[in-house]
């Protein structure tokens, strides 16, 4: 199954400003406050085949996740630290306020034998044109331990790829990077469309975009794809558009994950953890939805005590 693609900061990219600065958000998941829902909109452009979970699962051992398509990552490899695993059980549930979101925890103490990786993803790759759409409650800070660790936290669509520069292949992330990394000194936010990537010896075809700023707390992610652009929506605002040149050409599957680029941001060797929180995602097939249209399709799915529902055909 398809993971996120080992990298640098991309070295061959075209570069974008972000078009809207970040607003300040993330606490830590144990105190988390859930953040308003988006606007109240208009109905939704069109009855389009959908994808919604709104995360209402016990554990990533719950019988209902792997019946509804998600994949929790374990064993090794790639991206992240070297020797590290990627731990199934750190893949939680928790409340707030009173709704179940998706908690994603990354550790370490310093050592790859100590550092734990989490990600969940689709196992089919069926996704395509469209709107993605997700909160995601990032965080700056540890919830408990030394902080500085150069983590990552995502909200991606991907494809494998077939072969070094293969044309075929798409990415499309938000990632957000509290301590820096990549070459950046501090909070960063990037939007990076891909076109594909050689691994070794590394070169990157891609168009990025980044906010350098903190983005603690719940953010309302949008990104669209049709026939002649990637937009990436955040908190309502266009934060970037990227170009056709970009546009997938096969389906892909739908992630979160959360890992550390290296461990030389801090060489403590106290135990800290990291927390990402997902509170719902969808997935409408072919259709372009603005954010108000996504708050109202979550309104009412919530609104008619629909936890999930999946009706996007396989490719």
């Amino acid at each position: 199954m398809p993971t996120r693609s080992p990298r640098p900061r991309p070295r061959t990219a075209v570069t974008l400003s972000a078009l809207a600065a970040g607003t300040a958000l993330l606490c830590l998941p144990s105190a988390a406050t859930a953040a308003p829902a988006l606007p109240r909109g208009t109905a939704p452009a069109a009855d389009a085949p959908a994808l919604f979970d709104d995360f209402a699962y016990t554990d990533s051992a719950d019988p209902a996740l792997a019946d509804h398509g998600w994949s929790v990552r374990g064993g090794s490899g790639g991206p992240g630290v070297p020797g590290a695993v990627w731990d199934p059980a750190q893949v939680t549930f928790r409340t707030a306020e009173g709704s179940s979101v998706l908690d994603l925890e990354t550790s370490t103490a310093g050592t790859p034998e100590s550092t734990r990786q989490t990600e969940i993803l689709t196992r089919s790759q069926k996704f395509q044109n469209g709107t993605y759409a997700a909160r995601v409650h990032f965080s700056d800070a540890p919830e408990s331990g030394p902080d500085g660790d150069r983590v990552v936290q995502t909200f991606f669509t991907i494809n494998d790829l077939k072969a070094p520069m293969a044309d075929d292949y798409a990415e499309y992330d938000f990632e957000y990077l509290p301590n820096g990394g990549w070459g950046e000194p501090s909070s960063t936010l990037f939007t990076t469309s891909w076109e594909t990537y050689n691994p070794e010896p590394w070169e990157a075809v891609n168009q990025h975009s980044e906010s350098r700023t903190s983005f603690a707390g719940w953010h309302d992610l949008v990104m669209t794809i049709d026939g002649g652009a990637i937009t990436y929506w955040i908190d309502g605002s266009v934060f970037a558009t990227h170009d056709a040149a970009y546009l997938p050409e096969r389906p892909m599957s739908i992630n979160f994950n959360q890992w550390l680029i290296d461990l030389e941001g801090q060489p403590d060797t106290g135990p800290r953890s990291y927390h990402q929180q997902v509170d719902y995602v969808l997935h409408v097939k072919d259709e372009n939805l603005t954010p108000d249209q996504v708050g109202a399709e979550v309104e009412a799915y919530r609104a008619a005590g629909t936890s999930f529902v999946d009706e996007v055909p396989a490719p």
